[in-house]
Protein backbone atom coordinates (compact mmCIF):
# COMPACT_ATOMS: atom_id res chain seq x y z
CA UNK A 1 0.00 0.00 0.00
CA UNK A 2 1.49 3.38 -1.01
CA UNK A 3 1.64 6.02 1.43
CA UNK A 4 2.14 9.82 1.85
CA UNK A 5 3.67 12.04 4.89
CA UNK A 6 2.59 15.25 4.00
CA UNK A 7 5.71 17.35 5.03
CA UNK A 8 4.00 20.93 4.55
CA UNK A 9 4.11 24.05 7.03
CA UNK A 10 0.67 25.52 7.70
CA UNK A 11 -0.47 28.97 7.54
CA UNK A 12 -0.44 29.76 11.53
CA UNK A 13 -3.84 29.71 13.23
CA UNK A 14 -5.43 29.90 9.77
CA UNK A 15 -7.53 26.08 8.68
CA UNK A 16 -9.33 28.21 5.60
CA UNK A 17 -6.08 29.00 4.07
CA UNK A 18 -4.08 26.19 5.35
CA UNK A 19 -6.78 23.66 3.94
CA UNK A 20 -6.49 25.55 0.39
CA UNK A 21 -3.29 24.34 0.44
CA UNK A 22 -3.68 20.76 2.04
CA UNK A 23 -6.28 20.46 -1.30
CA UNK A 24 -2.96 20.80 -3.54
CA UNK A 25 -1.39 17.73 -1.98
CA UNK A 26 -4.54 15.63 -2.12
CA UNK A 27 -4.44 16.46 -6.00
CA UNK A 28 -0.76 15.19 -6.23
CA UNK A 29 -0.94 12.47 -3.88
CA UNK A 30 -4.06 11.15 -6.13
CA UNK A 31 -1.84 10.88 -8.85
CA UNK A 32 1.18 9.12 -7.29
CA UNK A 33 -1.25 6.67 -6.62
CA UNK A 34 -0.88 7.13 -2.98
CA UNK A 35 -3.75 5.41 -0.27
CA UNK A 36 -3.40 7.38 2.66
CA UNK A 37 -2.05 10.68 3.58
CA UNK A 38 -1.46 11.86 6.88
CA UNK A 39 -0.26 15.55 8.26
CA UNK A 40 1.60 16.98 10.85
CA UNK A 41 0.00 17.67 14.46
CA UNK A 42 -2.59 20.22 14.17
CA UNK A 43 -1.29 20.97 10.68
CA UNK A 44 -4.44 23.31 9.74
CA UNK A 45 -3.37 25.91 12.92
CA UNK A 46 -0.16 25.17 13.70
CA UNK A 47 0.87 23.32 16.91
CA UNK A 48 0.58 25.24 20.19
CA UNK A 49 0.76 24.03 23.15
CA UNK A 50 -0.99 26.71 25.11
CA UNK A 51 -3.33 28.39 22.24
CA UNK A 52 -7.13 28.87 23.05
CA UNK A 53 -8.16 29.25 19.57
CA UNK A 54 -10.05 27.68 16.70
CA UNK A 55 -10.79 24.63 19.06
CA UNK A 56 -13.57 22.66 17.05
CA UNK A 57 -15.77 19.55 17.41
CA UNK A 58 -16.27 17.29 14.17
CA UNK A 59 -18.45 19.68 12.35
CA UNK A 60 -15.92 22.20 12.25
CA UNK A 61 -13.55 23.73 9.64
CA UNK A 62 -10.74 21.11 9.56
CA UNK A 63 -12.22 17.91 10.06
CA UNK A 64 -15.54 19.31 7.30
CA UNK A 65 -12.82 20.48 4.86
CA UNK A 66 -10.58 16.89 5.22
CA UNK A 67 -13.94 14.67 5.22
CA UNK A 68 -14.66 17.03 1.87
CA UNK A 69 -11.43 16.02 0.12
CA UNK A 70 -10.88 12.63 1.22
CA UNK A 71 -14.22 11.85 -0.84
CA UNK A 72 -13.53 14.08 -3.95
CA UNK A 73 -9.66 12.79 -4.15
CA UNK A 74 -11.01 8.76 -3.21
CA UNK A 75 -7.76 9.04 -0.42
CA UNK A 76 -8.05 8.42 2.98
CA UNK A 77 -6.59 10.87 5.23
CA UNK A 78 -4.80 11.37 8.52
CA UNK A 79 -5.14 14.72 10.03
CA UNK A 80 -4.81 16.72 13.53
CA UNK A 81 -6.44 19.41 15.70
CA UNK A 82 -7.75 20.71 18.60
CA UNK A 83 -10.94 19.36 18.95
CA UNK A 84 -13.70 20.80 21.60
CA UNK A 85 -13.73 18.74 24.61
CA UNK A 86 -14.63 19.21 28.28
CA UNK A 87 -13.15 20.69 31.08
CA UNK A 88 -10.41 21.32 28.32
CA UNK A 89 -10.02 20.38 24.77
CA UNK A 90 -8.07 17.61 23.68
CA UNK A 91 -5.49 17.12 20.80
CA UNK A 92 -6.50 15.19 18.45
CA UNK A 93 -6.06 12.44 15.63
CA UNK A 94 -7.85 11.50 12.86
CA UNK A 95 -8.87 9.26 10.53
CA UNK A 96 -11.08 9.46 7.45
CA UNK A 97 -11.96 7.16 4.71
CA UNK A 98 -11.62 7.80 0.88
CA UNK A 99 -15.41 7.84 1.24
CA UNK A 100 -15.03 10.56 4.10
CA UNK A 101 -16.63 8.55 6.62
CA UNK A 102 -14.41 8.95 10.39
CA UNK A 103 -12.32 5.74 10.77
CA UNK A 104 -10.90 6.48 14.00
CA UNK A 105 -10.08 9.31 16.37
CA UNK A 106 -7.11 9.31 18.88
CA UNK A 107 -6.80 12.09 21.81
CA UNK A 108 -2.92 12.61 22.47
CA UNK A 109 -2.48 10.60 25.64
CA UNK A 110 0.59 12.07 26.51
CA UNK A 111 0.47 15.61 27.01
CA UNK A 112 3.59 17.99 26.18
CA UNK A 113 4.24 19.12 29.80
CA UNK A 114 7.44 20.90 29.08
CA UNK A 115 5.59 23.50 26.84
CA UNK A 116 2.37 23.17 29.47
CA UNK A 117 0.45 21.59 27.29
CA UNK A 118 -1.14 19.24 30.19
CA UNK A 119 -2.44 22.85 31.55
CA UNK A 120 -4.28 23.60 28.45
CA UNK A 121 -5.31 20.35 27.15
CA UNK A 122 -7.13 16.88 28.30
CA UNK A 123 -5.45 13.80 27.73
CA UNK A 124 -6.53 10.95 26.40
CA UNK A 125 -7.09 7.16 27.63
CA UNK A 126 -7.92 5.20 24.58
CA UNK A 127 -5.89 3.56 21.65
CA UNK A 128 -7.45 4.24 18.01
CA UNK A 129 -7.10 1.44 15.25
CA UNK A 130 -8.65 0.92 11.70
CA UNK A 131 -8.17 -0.72 8.15
CA UNK A 132 -7.16 0.08 4.85
CA UNK A 133 -7.23 -1.95 2.19
CA UNK A 134 -6.45 -5.01 4.58
CA UNK A 135 -3.60 -3.30 7.02
CA UNK A 136 -4.25 -2.49 10.33
CA UNK A 137 -2.93 1.03 11.62
CA UNK A 138 -2.98 2.64 14.83
CA UNK A 139 -2.48 6.46 15.89
CA UNK A 140 -0.21 7.84 18.51
CA UNK A 141 1.09 12.07 18.51
CA UNK A 142 4.33 13.69 18.89
CA UNK A 143 5.62 13.07 22.65
CA UNK A 144 3.47 9.71 22.79
CA UNK A 145 6.79 8.30 20.21
CA UNK A 146 8.86 8.56 24.19
CA UNK A 147 6.55 6.00 25.66
CA UNK A 148 7.18 2.64 24.64
CA UNK A 149 4.60 1.17 26.02
CA UNK A 150 1.94 2.98 24.22
CA UNK A 151 3.22 0.95 21.06
CA UNK A 152 3.41 -2.12 23.08
CA UNK A 153 -0.57 -1.88 23.60
CA UNK A 154 -0.56 -1.34 19.72
CA UNK A 155 1.25 -4.47 18.86
CA UNK A 156 -0.63 -6.34 21.10
CA UNK A 157 -3.40 -5.24 18.71
CA UNK A 158 -1.52 -6.25 16.47
CA UNK A 159 -1.38 -3.60 13.86
CA UNK A 160 0.83 -3.26 10.78
CA UNK A 161 1.58 0.06 11.53
CA UNK A 162 1.44 3.32 13.43
CA UNK A 163 1.13 6.97 12.38
CA UNK A 164 2.69 9.51 14.29
CA UNK A 165 1.32 13.31 13.25
CA UNK A 166 4.06 15.15 15.22
CA UNK A 167 5.63 18.79 15.36
CA UNK A 168 9.10 17.92 16.56
CA UNK A 169 11.42 20.57 17.14
CA UNK A 170 14.25 21.36 15.03
CA UNK A 171 16.53 21.13 18.59
CA UNK A 172 15.52 17.33 19.52
CA UNK A 173 15.94 15.91 16.12
CA UNK A 174 18.27 13.23 16.91
CA UNK A 175 16.04 11.91 19.45
CA UNK A 176 13.03 11.70 16.68
CA UNK A 177 15.00 9.47 14.55
CA UNK A 178 16.32 7.12 17.14
CA UNK A 179 12.38 6.83 18.43
CA UNK A 180 10.69 5.85 15.43
CA UNK A 181 13.34 3.36 14.70
CA UNK A 182 13.34 2.06 17.95
CA UNK A 183 9.47 1.94 17.89
CA UNK A 184 9.34 0.10 14.73
CA UNK A 185 12.13 -2.57 16.08
CA UNK A 186 10.48 -2.67 19.11
CA UNK A 187 7.22 -4.18 18.31
CA UNK A 188 8.14 -5.13 14.85
CA UNK A 189 5.89 -2.79 12.75
CA UNK A 190 6.12 0.15 10.48
CA UNK A 191 6.01 3.67 11.95
CA UNK A 192 5.44 6.28 10.12
CA UNK A 193 6.20 9.79 11.64
CA UNK A 194 5.07 12.77 9.52
CA UNK A 195 6.86 15.93 10.72
CA UNK A 196 6.13 19.89 10.42
CA UNK A 197 8.58 22.36 8.99
CA UNK A 198 9.69 26.02 9.00
CA UNK A 199 9.51 28.58 11.81
CA UNK A 200 6.28 29.37 13.94
CA UNK A 201 6.05 31.83 17.40
CA UNK A 202 6.15 28.42 19.08
CA UNK A 203 9.67 26.55 18.08
CA UNK A 204 11.60 25.65 14.46
CA UNK A 205 11.01 22.37 12.68
CA UNK A 206 13.15 20.72 10.06
CA UNK A 207 11.01 18.41 8.72
CA UNK A 208 12.41 14.60 8.65
CA UNK A 209 9.23 12.84 8.73
CA UNK A 210 10.33 9.10 8.03
CA UNK A 211 9.37 6.14 8.27
CA UNK A 212 11.02 2.74 9.76
CA UNK A 213 10.12 -1.09 9.07
CA UNK A 214 9.47 -3.79 11.22
CA UNK A 215 13.52 -4.21 11.39
CA UNK A 216 13.82 -0.75 12.43
CA UNK A 217 15.19 0.11 9.02
CA UNK A 218 14.70 3.06 7.58
CA UNK A 219 13.01 3.07 4.31
CA UNK A 220 11.89 6.94 4.06
CA UNK A 221 12.90 10.02 5.05
CA UNK A 222 12.16 14.00 3.85
CA UNK A 223 14.44 16.42 3.48
CA UNK A 224 13.61 19.62 5.98
CA UNK A 225 11.50 21.94 3.43
CA UNK A 226 8.07 21.14 2.33
CA UNK A 227 8.06 18.10 0.59
CA UNK A 228 5.47 14.96 0.13
CA UNK A 229 6.97 11.83 1.45
CA UNK A 230 6.35 8.72 -0.44
CA UNK A 231 6.77 5.17 1.24
CA UNK A 232 4.94 1.36 1.29
CA UNK A 233 3.41 -0.49 4.25
CA UNK A 234 3.44 -4.32 3.18
CA UNK A 235 1.30 -6.37 5.85
CA UNK A 236 3.40 -9.26 4.67
CA UNK A 237 6.63 -7.96 5.37
CA UNK A 238 5.21 -7.37 8.97
CA UNK A 239 3.97 -10.79 9.62
CA UNK A 240 6.93 -12.86 8.04
CA UNK A 241 9.43 -10.44 10.67
CA UNK A 242 7.27 -11.98 13.87
CA UNK A 243 7.23 -15.25 12.25
CA UNK A 244 10.77 -15.47 11.79
CA UNK A 245 11.87 -13.42 14.66
CA UNK A 246 9.37 -14.22 17.58
CA UNK A 247 10.62 -11.98 20.07
CA UNK A 248 7.06 -11.78 21.42
CA UNK A 249 7.65 -16.03 23.01
CA UNK A 250 10.21 -14.81 24.91
CA UNK A 251 8.56 -11.61 27.32
CA UNK A 252 7.84 -12.12 30.66
CA UNK A 253 4.76 -9.99 31.14
CA UNK A 254 3.81 -11.09 34.33
CA UNK A 255 7.33 -10.63 36.01
CA UNK A 256 7.27 -7.20 34.48
CA UNK A 257 4.46 -6.69 36.29
CA UNK A 258 5.44 -7.92 39.44
CA UNK A 259 8.59 -6.62 39.72
CA UNK A 260 6.87 -3.01 38.92
CA UNK A 261 4.72 -3.69 42.28
CA UNK A 262 7.96 -4.02 44.40
CA UNK A 263 9.33 -1.08 43.23
CA UNK A 264 6.80 1.31 44.18
CA UNK A 265 6.40 -0.44 47.27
Amino acid sequence: MRCCSAQIAGIWESPEQTLKKAELVFCEAARAGAALISFPEQFATGWDPVSDKNIEDFTGTTVTGLRRLAEEYSIAVIGSFRETFSPKPRNTAIAIGRNGEILATYAKIHLFSPGHEDLKFTSGSGLATFSIEGIRFGLAICYDLRFPELFRLYRHKEVHAVVVPAAWPKSRLQYWELFIQSRAAENQMYVAGVNTTGTTPVDSYTGASMTADPCGTRIARAGDGNELLYYEIDPFVVERARRDFPVDNDRRDALYASLMGKRQE
